[in-house]
């Protein structure tokens, strides 16, 4: 009778190492996972930092202006230049 007491507490003590080495293996797995998401974090942060400075580089008047100028050949707008319109009165 011990025998086989023997032998199924060794088969128990057997599956709790099994399950113990796949515990640790899956906590490894997802520390690793968890250390690559983070880096991925840090990335995206730094990422759309420079995104933020761009647009904000990107979007002002005075770089706006220049360009109109430059590349468009857009000028000021004048007193002298303005055309206004008025309604035409009823007959």
């Amino acid at each position: 009778m011990s025998g086989k007491i023997n032998i199924v507490l060794a088969a128990l003590l057997v599956g709790c190492g099994l399950s113990l080495v796949n515990a640790q293996y899956q906590a490894r797995h997802l520390y690793i996972e968890l250390e690559r998401s983070q880096s991925q974090a840090r990335q995206l942060d730094i990422e759309w930092s420079q995104l933020q400075l761009d647009q904000s580089t990107l979007g002002k008047h005075a770089r706006i202006e220049e360009i109109a100028r430059r590349d468009l050949g857009m000028t000021a707008l004048t007193a002298a230049r303005t055309q206004y319109l008025t309604p035409e009165a009823s007959k």
